[in-house]
């Protein structure tokens, strides 16, 4: 007996030791274990987000995306720089002046923006959305309409020109989207409408630019030059100015209309400035009249047409305001509206004498204008 008892002492020590050798690891499976069930309910509660939840756009939303990705390859930022000596070293400094927007009018390299953007510039760069950045001349100015058209030579890859729309149908609450640099912060979309119609703002210059569009999409200093776009993503405008007492956003924008735009620019690219025939009056927006052809607002003092005794709107011994006459053919061509007169005119020269059937208190007359030249407007 007495050698058996040191033996059951041994051997329940050694069970007791080997107990607690082994509790850890057993413990450490069973935590392992926990954890694992507990992993496998997360994961069967757990669903990853559908795609549909990123991407539950309305169809409005979905537009204004699609006209960004669109349009924006056409925006481009134009910076501008003055170089001056020092009087003191005759060291040559370029000293950065300007920043604005513009768009790409054709594939040969034309920037169309506005005239206040690079005027007085010693040098302008041109950068395109993919961010390369070119050097820039130049070619044509129209400080009375406040536009300017520049040229870069960028690979035909790089050039997406901005699709035109027209302006002269355009209508108050008409949804636009403007897109620029505001304080040179690229790639900026706004949205709003259009305000008003046949606004009139001054050039740099001082003269008077008419008809011209008035919106609350967000325009800041740098969306100068930038293009004012209908819903299908068209040119209908140019941004060149805000009404502002503080100098930034007020609700107030103006945008040269895209009609005088596209009379404007292609002399611009090829005399580098403005050379057309023209009449010498300024048009009622269509919207406000519903006879066919073009209601004159104003002649031109001493113009082709005040010569030809043309008369716009005016008033009455009452203070009534009166139909100006209404243009319904020019050289036998008859007009539905305003913006058919462009490309009649353009088959003439200035100098050219042509008729014109007009409508004054309701009847038709007919009188013989001598076109001017807009170079001598």
């Amino acid at each position: 007996m007495k050698s058996i008892v040191p033996l059951l002492l041994v051997f329940v020590t050694g069970l007791l030791i080997g107990t607690r050798y082994f509790q850890p690891k057993q413990d450490e499976l069973a935590d392992e274990e926990v954890k694992a069930e507990m992993a496998a309910e997360d994961a069967s509660d757990y669903q990853a987000p559908s795609v549909t939840q990123f991407s539950e756009l309305n169809s409005y939303e979905l537009g204004n995306i699609r006209l960004f990705e669109n349009a924006a390859p056409s925006v481009v930022y134009i910076t501008t720089s003055t170089v001056k000596q020092d009087r003191w070293n005759m060291n040559v400094q370029e000293i950065p002046s300007g920043t604005g927007s513009g768009f790409i009018w054709d594939d040969s390299g034309h920037i169309v923006t506005n005239y206040h953007v690079v005027e007085g510039s010693d040098k302008v760069s041109v950068t395109l959305s993919n961010q390369t950045s070119y050097p820039a001349t130049v070619i044509g100015i129209a400080p009375n309409k406040d536009l300017a058209v520049l040229k870069v030579d960028a690979t035909y890859d790089n050039l997406k020109p901005l699709p035109l729309g027209r302006s002269y149908n355009l209508k108050v609450g008409q949804s636009v989207f403007a897109i620029g640099n505001p304080f040179g912060l690229d790639q900026t979309l706004t949205t709003g409408v259009i305000s008003a119609l046949g606004r009139e703002i001054k050039s740099k210059n001082g003269t008077p630019i008419s008809d011209v569009i008035q919106t609350d999409a967000a325009i800041n200093p740098g969306n100068s030059g930038g293009p004012l776009l209908n819903s299908s993503g068209r040119l209908v405008g140019v941004n060149t100015a805000i009404f502002s007492p503080s100098g930034a956003y007020a609700g107030i924008g103006f945008s040269i209309p895209v009609d005088e735009v596209n009379w404007v620019v292609p002399d611009l690219i090829r005399y580098g400035r403005v050379k057309r025939p023209y009449l010498g009056v300024e048009l009622v927006p269509d919207q406000y009249f519903k006879e066919s052809g073009a209601m004159i607002r104003n002649v031109q003092t001493n113009g082709p047409a005040a010569l030809a005794g043309l008369q716009g709107v005016r008033q009455d011994n009452y203070g009534r305001l009166l139909y100006g006459d209404i243009i319904v053919k020019i050289a036998g061509q008859p007009l539905k509206t305003s913006g058919d007169i462009t490309p009649i005119l353009e088959q003439f020269q200035p100098g050219d004498k042509i008729s014109i059937e007009f409508v004054r208190n309701d009847r038709k007359e007919r009188t013989e204008i001598t076109l001017g030249s807009s170079v001598d407007r």
